[in-house]
């Protein structure tokens, strides 16, 4: 499927980027509905619930839906080396305790760059610890999507929806997690938390890590 958009005015140059949404993610949620529409009779309906998705930042340019994710093509104005940077000045700040300086850095970064995965997930980390665990999951949904996707998104978007009672969707995630470290001792006690008995390391995986509760 190829997007439109009317003109916008330019500015600074756009970069194209590859995002993958998968379906697991959005179970239930308009994003979800568009793995039920079919692309070649509605279309238009599917770029609808994806742009709107998207939001005003990010310029949509072509979607591929498949059974179990949609890559979507988009554009954005990025300034992906000084959104790093900030991002890496909000980490810092935050693990010192400067938390609400660091939640406006990681604002400011994502005016930089709106696919910044780091500042996304870092945001999402401090809904966590707020107890925010329904915005946290969206954000950390989003993280992902831009490219955030190793263990502690994992294990975090597992923690949210243990929280928010979605055990299914808790065992898929830390599954998730459990392949990319089989012996993760948080993924393996949540499993068996939910009912759930992850499959035995295997002798040629890593050591146990604990990542955090």
């Amino acid at each position: 499927m190829n997007a439109s958009e009317p003109h916008r005015p330019s500015g600074r140059t756009r970069a194209r980027t590859a995002l993958v949404i998968r379906r697991t993610d959005h179970v239930g949620d308009p994003v979800g509905l568009a793995f039920l529409e079919s692309p070649e009779t509605n279309g238009d309906a599917v770029l609808a619930r994806l742009r709107e998705y998207l939001g005003d930042k990010l310029k949509l340019v072509k979607a591929e839906v498949s059974h179990d994710e949609i890559t979507v093509e988009v554009e954005a104005r990025r300034l992906t080396q000084e959104a790093a940077t900030m991002a890496a000045t909000a980490r810092d700040l935050y693990q010192k305790g400067a938390r609400r300086s660091a939640l406006s850095i990681y604002r400011d970064a994502l005016e930089l760059d709106p696919l910044n995965g780091d500042a996304v997930f870092g945001i999402a980390e401090a809904l966590v610890d707020q107890r925010k665990f329904a915005e946290a999951l969206r954000a950390l949904k989003r993280a992902r999507e831009f490219g955030k996707d190793g263990i502690d998104v994992l294990l975090a978007m597992g923690r949210c929806a243990v929280e928010l009672e979605r055990g299914a969707n808790a065992v898929v995630y830390y599954e998730q997690a459990l392949k990319l470290e089989p012996r993760n001792f948080v993924a393996r006690r949540a499993l068996s938390a939910l009912g759930h008995k992850p499959a035995a390391p295997s002798k040629e995986s890593g050591a146990v890590r604990s990542g955090r509760d």
